[in-house]
């Protein structure tokens, strides 16, 4: 830990941002680790992976589950490629920068559109959204069933698109979450684990309290508390250091410049940073970007052939690569795995997979909205990007909400929030055999479940307040964001689709280490989770498979 990182100590003399106190709390009982650098490091070595190459360990997919799957192998001896569909990010565009900023999408902003799908449409009545060239951008908006399911493209994952906010759910909770998993191991090993490769830590109090950019959080923080709600310090992966150099102005502005739709290029601590960047230091990793795997099946002479397209950054394939690997770990995401998945068994790729694979696929519940307050609560023209807090109605309305940013440059006096709720609607994907493609029976009517418990809390701060929810954010007069996702969860359910550590049925040697297994809900932000958990079934499947 850096000494800066020494700075902000509470009367005991233990820092907030090392330590999160009391496994029963919704933040769990984390040690935490110090920041890592806010210099962009590269996270592993990117070398394309040659035609009928045969490797020990497959990794399929760069985010949470499978950087830790990648570091985990590799501290073990295990020579380890990972699979990547999206880019490296690890060149600066024409402005200097490596990512787009948030109010000004270009072509990185998102894979393979010719116009923007921002989650926020509208902005004052009017449509945000615009034509950019398609590229092989950062952010995915994947349509399926009735849902749009965004989603980082890129070495890194969703890490790279995410708001940072790493909550440990509350331990009473866990048992909803995955019931077949032990929970004390989990909050006393695995999940301390985890919090600690990320790098998380908690924003200082008595700075929050004190800044310009954070007015929009306390404006939220007074409105819960006023409404009997009680809120919440969030912890996050941003560097707290440097926000608070933005904040001086005495370095390049990343979370103060709105950045985080479209990636972060200074203070966040995304697994480049934290996970990847150890799995290069043990020089057994490397990594092929622009690289889709589009099948995996029993190879003659043992392991498995893996079949994967090289794209070029139109999206276009290039060459098309036959590989074999002894073991392989699917991490493309929920979405990404459990589509895989359903295409291998229906077409008979791999058909020892059991019929739980596609099922107990769910959104977190996530629903998001707007509230306009009185000219007296203005919420802020700068606004950090990295959501801090967040209000806890879950064990009465089931839902959790991030007070979150709107970080538009100009003064909106507009209080926005992303709720996670609970719901008990999960959806399917199916092989539709006439299209040759994965589809998900979602019914965009299970997200009244969500609203309705969202409404839990804001409508109860709207009387009280005596204010009304925005209309211009969604469409026209439309309150509620309730037709996507950043949080997928499910497909391959642990324990279900998997044994209880991730082992696919019928298939030795193949692995789902990724969101797929979460049965859809998680009541927080879930990659804490995703992390711990991949934390708990590599430990278990190095200790026992290889």
């Amino acid at each position: 830990m850096s000494g800066n990182a020494m700075r902000s100590q509470t009367s005991d003399g233990v820092s907030r941002r090392r330590f999160i106190a009391g496994t029963s709390s919704l933040l769990g009982g984390a040690i935490l680790a110090g920041r890592a650098s806010a210099v962009y490091a590269a996270p592993a070595r990117t070398a394309p992976i040659a035609d009928a190459a045969r490797v020990p360990a497959l990794v399929i997919g760069t985010g949470y589950g499978g950087s830790v799957a990648a570091l985990r192998l590799a501290e073990a001896g295990v020579d380890v490629h990972m699979v990547e569909m999206g880019m490296a990010w690890d060149t600066p565009g024409p402005d200097g920068k490596i990512f787009a900023n948030t109010t000004k999408p270009d072509q990185r902003s998102y894979w393979l559109r010719t116009r923007t799908k921002q989650p926020l449409s509208n902005f004052l009545g009017f449509p945000i959204d615009k034509d950019v060239p398609r590229y092989t951008g950062i952010l995915d908006a994947e349509e399926m069933g009735g849902i749009i399911v965004y989603q980082g493209r890129g070495i890194g994952g969703g890490s790279l698109v995410n708001g940072g906010m790493a909550v440990t759910p509350r331990r009473e909770n866990f048992g909803a979450v995955l019931p077949s998993v032990n929970a004390d191991e989990m909050y006393g090993v695995y999940y301390p684990r985890a919090n600690s490769g990320l790098g998380v830590a908690t924003v200082d109090p008595a700075w929050f309290d004190s800044v310009d950019c954070y007015q929009y959080a306390r404006v939220g923080r007074k409105h819960a508390q006023r409404s009997g709600f009680p809120f919440v310090f969030v912890p996050d992966v941003y560097d707290w250091d440097y926000m608070e150099k933005e904040a001086a102005g005495t370095v390049p502005k990343s979370a103060l410049d709105g950045e985080i739709l479209y990636g972060n290029n200074y203070g966040k601590k995304s697994l480049q940073k934290t996970y990847l960047a150890q799995a290069r230091a043990t020089g057994r990793v490397t990594i092929s970007p622009l690289h889709k795997v589009t099948s995996v099946s029993p190879a003659p002479g043992g392991g498995y052939t893996v079949v994967m397209d090289e794209l070029n950054t139109s999206g276009d394939t290039t060459a098309t690569k036959s590989v074999t690997a002894d073991k392989v770990f699917f991490a493309a995401g929920s979405v990404g795995t459990s589509k895989l998945l359903t295409k291998l068994k229906a077409t008979g790729a791999l058909p020892g997979l059991n019929g739980e694979i596609g099922k107990g696929w769910g959104d977190n519940g996530n629903v998001m909205c707007g509230r306009a307050n009185h000219l007296w609560d203005p919420t802020g023209k700068v606004q950090s990007s990295i959501p801090c807090g967040g209000i806890d109605n879950w064990a009465t309305g089931g839902a959790f909400a991030e007070v979150a940013p709107l970080p538009t440059g100009i003064e909106t006096y507009a209080s926005f929030y992303l709720s996670i709720t609970k719901t008990p609607h999960r959806a399917e994907f199916s092989w539709n055999a006439g299209a040759g493609r994965v589809d998900l029976n979602w019914q965009t009517a299970w997200k009244q479940t969500s609203i309705d418990a969202a409404k839990t809390i804001f409508d109860k701060i709207n009387a009280k307040e005596g204010t009304i929810y925005r209309t211009d954010l969604f469409g026209t007069y439309k309150i509620w964001g309730d037709h996507l996702t950043y949080h997928p969860l499910g497909g391959a359910v642990l324990n279900k689709a998997t044994d209880n550590y991730g082992r696919l049925h019928g298939h030795s040697g193949l692995y789902v280490i990724d969101g797929a297994l979460i049965p859809g809900n998680t009541s927080v932000n879930p990659f804490v989770t995703i992390t711990a958990l991949a934390e708990r079934n590599i430990e278990k499947i190095i200790a026992t498979d290889l």
